[in-house]
């Protein structure tokens, strides 16, 4: 059985610490690499997934939906998800959304190998994937702190960032050649294959840190996640800086398919993995940024940027420029979502790490999803250029709009989880 290692250490303390010292830890290393492979498949099964809609429709309403259709369950379960994290076992509710995904994705795989599945039929089976993945990542970030030492949190959490983006480099890319060679379907059966990685990884974790039946009903644990966030202001500075951001920074992903679609289903797939391979880069770069600039600082100036290429990249033609397009897109995409991340893992108290997580990814996930749906809606009226200018006027007026409400990085301090009754 995988054991636990030994919480607190003596020793270098947060700012000291390696950015690569967390993988130094077998627990961490074996789901990091697990997850690496899931992500992946993920990616894979997004381009897999955008890719299949255009071929059975080229109406950007539609294209759209496939993203809110993985992106909606958040606005069904993703609270609910966030206390069961807080009040259950994690490891083994892992297991079963883990589960669930396979099932899910294998299925939606098979019908289209078959030649069984129509548009609404593709939009149903990412939604189901999408119910699991969101019942899956409150649970899933929450666990971080219970691998590591306390002083490698904060590079653990960057790392998982770094992870994501890895895959959001290889997977797109490799999903397009899988598509252009043999079609949609077999790109859902391999995201399906990805999980069993990481439900090994669960599988074999003997958690030290056993959750008890808790004998607060789940409302109520719901409810007092409520009552912080409203007593707490960077909780809400991170909540609105999330919200204004994923809303508008939703078009240019949701409308990608489109965009791409002169350059094939190869071309999506590397349009898709130089925006990964952007995040890959910013996610190298930003310990330097961050010693230059606040958290504050970073988040707005990289939010500006990311308006640039949103504007951008419904004006440029030429395939390798709207590649450059892409590439600083993803730079700019994880000096935001890392900043906010971190924040939002530490925005309250470690017994209410999975309820704080569980609001941050209802903005998140809920805004890309009523944003992608808008903005396809949108683009069919006036256009896809015109409509991605909107989102970047956008996203630089949210900037403004929000500058009282500032995240500050003496705040960013990470706590151990606790599993309380």
């Amino acid at each position: 059985m995988i054991k636990m290692p030994v919480a607190e250490r003596m020793g270098e303390r947060g700012r000291g610490v390696s950015p690569w010292a967390p993988l130094g830890e077998a627990l961490f290393r074996s789901l990091w690499i697990a997850s690496v492979v899931s992500y992946t498949g993920t990616w894979m099964q997004n381009v897999g997934a955008g890719w299949l809609m255009t071929q059975m429709t080229m109406n950007p309403f539609m294209v759209g939906l496939v993203q809110a259709a993985g992106a909606l369950p958040v606005f069904l379960v993703i609270l609910p998800a966030g206390a069961l994290a807080d009040i259950v076992d994690r490891r083994r509710f892992l297991l079963v959304t883990q589960g669930w995904m396979v099932l899910a994705s294998a299925t939606l795989g098979i019908l289209t190998l078959t030649s069984c599945v129509g548009p609404w039929t593709l939009l149903m089976f990412t939604f189901l994937l999408g119910l699991g993945s969101v019942m899956n990542d409150p649970a899933w970030q929450a666990i971080t702190p219970e691998l590591v030492p306390r002083e490698q949190h904060a590079s653990a959490v960057a790392l998982n960032s770094a992870g994501f983006n890895v895959a959001r480099a290889v997977g797109p890319a490799l999903g397009g050649v899988v598509v252009a060679a043999v079609g949609s379907g077999t790109t859902f059966l391999l995201n399906a294959a990805s999980f069993f990685g990481v439900i090994l990884f669960l599988y074999r974790w003997q958690r030290p840190i056993e959750a008890s039946a808790s004998r607060r009903r789940m409302w109520s644990a719901i409810g007092d996640g409520f009552a912080y966030v409203r007593s707490s202001s960077l909780a809400k500075s991170v909540l609105l800086r999330t919200g204004t951001f994923s809303i508008a920074a939703a078009s240019m992903l949701a409308l990608m398919p489109i965009i791409a679609r002169p350059f094939g289903a190869r071309g999506y797939g590397v349009l898709l993995g130089c925006f990964g391979l952007g995040a890959l880069i910013g996610a190298a770069a930003l310990p330097r940024v961050r010693d230059k600039l606040s958290v504050d600082g970073v988040v707005v100036f990289a939010i500006l940027v990311f308006a640039g290429m949103t504007f951008a990249a419904g004006r440029v033609q030429i395939f390798s420029a709207l590649c450059t397009v892409m590439l600083v897109a993803g730079c700019a995409w994880i000096g935001i979502l890392a900043c906010l991340n971190v924040a939002a893992q530490t925005m309250c108290p470690s017994y209410l790490r999975a309820r704080a997580l569980s609001m941050y990814l209802l903005v998140l996930q809920g805004g890309m999803a009523v944003g992608a749906t808008f903005w396809g809606a949108l683009a069919k009226k006036i256009g896809i250029a015109n409509a991605l200018t909107v989102a970047a006027v956008v996203l630089t007026c949210g900037v403004m709009a929000l500058r009282g409400h500032r995240i500050t990085a003496s705040e960013l301090e990470m706590t151990p989880a606790v599993v309380r009754d």
